[in-house]
């Protein structure tokens, strides 16, 4: 009778194994690599702009959308449009002359998707989605502000490829008053971060006046590069840090609700998602104007400069950097000051940031992410050797004296209050805390959180594999045997822990390994693998303490 029972649990496990696998193949989340649709500028439509478009550039004051983007030219003016191509080691993009904008930006050192050799797309302006970088010149002179719409620029090339160190990427505009205008992209290799310089040089007989504007637009698309659809998500949405609040994020409900309106010396504005961040980062040592709004359906944030003059003859430049890429803490720390905390860590960051840092300087050691999720267990581990100690002793003796306390039920039957006394008695005797087995749990969880955040705001994670067919330690398990293995393990930590006196409680214990392994199923295989090495270490823990205790005599 054992024999069959133990065969038809065996095929009813391996028949559920296979459903499962089955049914994640049908409709589990999968990550579908979306044929990249080709950028285009906003400009080449032939209906009139001004009549069926809203506002999407800032005011002088940033308060609210005051001009265009798109211009109210006629369509043979779209005739003079160029897309402007560069390409980097780290970054490829399009620059649209028409305003000088980036409508497409690329990470050819990120995959979109692990099966795939397609660069991962952060920014882009097409049928698909609409997430691009916009900058330029607002007020008395500005020529965004011109009732014309953005103004047009001029390149030597269409093509521009890094060859060194930096590469220096001019766009000219010559207005009709004697104004010269350059809009000058530099990049260096290695580098994410843009350099944006605004050299006006003042031919006319006028003082000229404007300001410069930087801006995020990005409409409510899903994030591309958000891996599971368990758990707890990554933020998306802007970012604002000024001298008041290093971090503020701000939702796009939050935009709907009302416009965001800061002023702030220096500071920063982001657009941030799973992995990765576009950010304005204006020049230091001015006081700007930080806002946010929704126009036609797209979320804006972005900065307006104080006011600057340019006397005639005279040339004055203004910049701002433009970060886009990945969400790497070292990147980020050179980018800007604060821009680091993007790697939001929640409210457990106090335990995941040492965390994340030992998790990158032992793999800096072993050089394999899997491997170093190992090792930093063993470390959590060590660290919390004594509380779980304790713990196993409370529990290894509840075992060893569960005959005696199952013998004092019996003894005192129906009277609760002799039991709980007999039982009191006992635990004083024998040096017992009833409550001790919870301690192991409860000194777990925070690090078990904080551990997740860190996994899942790993950008270093995103496509890492570590041993067999563990291919991706930030996504599932594909065939879910790590969760598997983490409630076997599970399953015999319940084998070392004493029964509860209680036939339905000790019911529900007997559930939990099932109901764990259903819930980790999807969680990151990495998240997975910390919790089945942990619950290994805790077994030949457990284990010896058991015997220590099962060879030690009764108190006296």
């Amino acid at each position: 009778m054992d024999v069959q029972r133990i065969i038809l649990i065996a095929a009813l496990a391996i028949i559920s194994y296979m459903l499962v696998l089955q049914w994640n193949q049908d409709y589990g989340v999968k990550t579908v690599p979306v044929a990249q649709a080709e950028s285009v500028s906003a400009y080449q439509s032939t209906v009139d702009p001004v009549a069926t478009a809203g506002s999407d550039l800032p005011t002088t004051d940033g308060a609210t959308a005051a001009n265009t983007d798109l211009p109210a030219a006629k369509a043979a003016a779209a005739a003079q449009q160029q897309l402007v191509s560069i390409k980097t080691d780290v970054l490829e993009l399009l620059i649209d002359t028409k305003g000088g904008d980036i409508i497409e930006l690329t990470l050819p050192k990120h995959k979109a998707a692990l099966d795939n050799d397609q660069p991962f797309v952060l920014l882009e302006q097409n049928g698909n989605r609409t997430y691009v970088s916009q900058s330029g010149l607002i007020g008395k002179d500005g020529l965004d502000a011109s009732p014309n719409g953005r103004p047009q620029y001029t390149s030597a090339k269409n093509s521009y490829q890094l060859e060194g160190d930096e590469l220096v990427v001019d766009l000219v505009h010559n207005g009709d008053d004697g104004v010269v205008i350059t809009k000058r992209f530099r990049f260096t290799a290695g580098n994410y971060t843009i350099e944006q310089d605004f050299l006006v040089n003042n031919g006319s007989a006028d003082t000229w006046q404007a300001k410069l504007f930087g801006q995020i637009k990005r409409d409510g698309s899903k994030d591309p590069s958000q891996t599971t659809s368990m758990g707890m998500q990554a933020f998306l949405g802007a970012v604002f840090s000024t001298e008041d609040e290093h971090y503020e994020k701000v939702t796009f409900d939050d935009m709907q609700e009302a416009n965001i309106k800061k002023v702030s010396q220096d500071g920063w504005v982001a657009m941030s998602q799973h992995y990765f961040l576009s950010a304005w980062i204006p020049a230091p040592g001015a006081e700007y104007s930080y806002s946010s709004r929704v126009s036609n359906g797209n979320y804006i944030a972005g900065f307006v400069s104080p006011e600057f003059t340019v006397a005639p003859g005279e040339t004055k430049t203004v910049n701002a950097n433009f970060y886009a890429g990945p969400k790497d803490t070292d990147l980020l720390e050179q980018a800007a000051p604060n821009l680091e905390l993007t790697v939001d860590y929640g409210i457990l960051w106090f335990i995941a940031t040492p965390l994340a840092w030992l998790l990158k300087t032992i793999h800096g050691f072993v050089g394999n992410w899997g491997v170093s999720i190992i090792f930093i267990t063993i470390i959590v581990k060590a660290l919390l050797f004594q509380v779980n100690a304790k713990a196993f002793k409370s529990m290894a003796k509840m075992r060893k004296f569960g005959p005696e306390m199952t013998r004092l039920k019996e003894l005192h039957g129906d009277d609760r209050q002799k039991m709980s006394q007999a039982m009191m008695e006992l635990y004083k005797k024998e040096k017992i805390n009833p409550l001790g087995g919870c301690l192991p749990i409860v000194a777990q969880m925070p690090v078990f959180i904080a551990l997740y955040w860190t996994l899942m705001e790993s950008v270093e994670l995103r496509h890492a594999p570590f041993a067999l067919w563990i291919n991706d330690l930030s996504v599932m398990d594909p065939y879910f045997l790590l969760p598997i293995l983490m409630g076997a393990t599970m399953f015999i930590q319940q084998l070392l822990n004493p029964t509860p006196p209680d036939p339905m409680q000790a019911k529900i214990m007997k559930m939990l390994p099932i109901v764990f392994t259903f819930f980790f199923l999807w969680f990151p295989a990495g998240l997975v693998l910390y919790w089945l090495v942990n619950n290994i270490l805790s077994i030949t823990q457990q284990y010896i303490i058991n015997k220590q205790i099962e060879g030690e005599g009764p108190s006296k």
